[in-house]
């Protein structure tokens, strides 16, 4: 059973709500710092997901090495 199902999307009373409560919370002064970290965080994240999906250059050249020398032991 879906939690959302049920409950259904916040509305905008609530979004401001939320929003009222983190003032309180944190203050007016430290949600930018708090929203710049959190975007770096962000960006850094990504950053890392991209590099663990994109193959390496590094791997590629030494599976190009290893095929090369395996033609050339095939062809003597």
């Amino acid at each position: 059973m879906h939690v959302l199902g049920f409950m259904g999307m916040p509305g905008h009373m609530e979004i401001i709500l939320i929003v009222f409560i983190i003032l309180l919370l944190f203050g007016a002064k430290k949600l930018p710092e708090l929203s710049r970290s959190l975007g770096k965080s962000l960006g850094e994240f990504k950053k890392g997901q991209k590099e663990g999906t994109e193959p390496d250059k590094e791997d590629d050249v030494e599976k190009k090495e290893i095929i090369d020398s395996e033609e050339k032991e095939t062809k003597e």
